[in-house]
């Protein structure tokens, strides 16, 4: 979704494209890549194209998975 949305925003679009070969190849992105995947799709206003394209609850499906992803592969932090 954020691959086909990001064409106005090149910078994004590598990113996004990026991800997408890698996972399309069968391996993993790194967190720091989907935390900056969401950030940089946030920024630059990407997130209401998608609502709106793909409706609110595919939207919110796709943010949780990137999200529990990015939980997962992100090292705890000891305090």
């Amino acid at each position: 979704m954020i691959l086909t949305e990001s064409a106005a925003h090149p910078g994004l679009l590598r990113l996004a494209r990026s991800a997408y070969d890698d996972l399309s190849a069968g391996r993993a992105v790194d967190h720091t890549v989907l935390s900056e995947l969401l950030y940089e799709s946030s920024g630059k206003a990407v997130f209401g194209p998608i609502k709106r394209h793909y409706g609110e609850d595919a939207f919110n499906d796709m943010v949780v998975v990137i999200g529990r992803e990015i939980d997962r592969q992100a090292p705890v932090v000891r305090r």
